[in-house]
């Protein structure tokens, strides 16, 4: 049977949730870990506030999303994969932190502060994509939709602002599941990131009609005043 890309959007997504919860809880070894539920609980509130928004007016980059890496650089693929590791790693070493007792609690403060960097990184990650409807999972020219830079929203301040919400978010699940053993993982997908940015933006250059104006304007990749 042939399914939607919005239904297979959906699926995919229902799916990685499932394994992100089984990997908490199981490296934990206890259901009963209020950190680790309130990190899907918050996760699972992006997601329905995601497809309240984007359902309606962007359904194309849903559409988009579900594909997956087909059409992706060579290299991205190889790089998306390795970003996987320390990322999902990131849920492994918490709730073995969380069984283990590695890391003395943290105060209530920073990992409210964690929350919040969680959310606000997730929110600038939906606002890319509430603005790019061109916004995909892996790095392609979408010659076929008519693809051109984008150069409002977030993308006026700098021009990989989907990149920086996904470190953000990923920095605040460190203190949101009470674990400083996750800054290894997070120093694991840093580099990898700032890579990946690098490589993308060498091939907008070439290959993006009308990027490499946009790129002269916008001088920031990632982080705003340095880089």
């Amino acid at each position: 049977m042939h399914m939607s890309p919005i239904l297979l959007r959906v699926v995919q997504l229902l799916v990685l949730v499932l394994i992100q919860a089984v990997l908490l809880f199981a490296s934990a070894g206890t259901w009963k870990w209020s950190a680790g539920w309130g990190y899907i609980g918050l996760y699972l509130s992006m997601l329905a506030g995601a497809s309240f928004l984007l359902m309606p007016r962007h359904k194309e980059v849903i559409e988009e999303r579900s594909r997956g890496a087909r059409g992706g650089k060579r290299w991205d693929t190889w790089l998306t994969q390795l970003m996987i590791l320390p990322s999902l790693g990131t849920l492994i070493v918490a709730g073995l932190d969380q069984r283990r007792g590695w890391t003395l609690p943290l105060p209530a403060w920073l990992r409210a502060l964690g929350g919040l960097g969680f959310v606000f990184g997730y929110a600038l990650v939906l606002w890319a994509m509430y603005t790019n409807k061109f916004f995909s999972q892996v790095v392609r020219i979408q010659t076929e939709r008519g693809h051109v830079a984008v150069t409002d929203g977030p993308y006026r301040f700098v021009r990989h602002p989907g990149y920086l919400g996904m470190l953000t978010s990923l920095l605040g699940a460190v203190f949101l599941l009470d674990s400083l053993y996750g800054l290894v993982c997070f120093g694991l997908y840093l580099p990898l990131l700032l890579l990946r940015t690098h490589l993308e933006d060498q091939t907008l250059r070439a290959e993006l009609p009308g990027y490499a104006e946009y790129a002269a304007r916008t001088r920031f990749r990632l982080f705003p005043g340095v880089w």
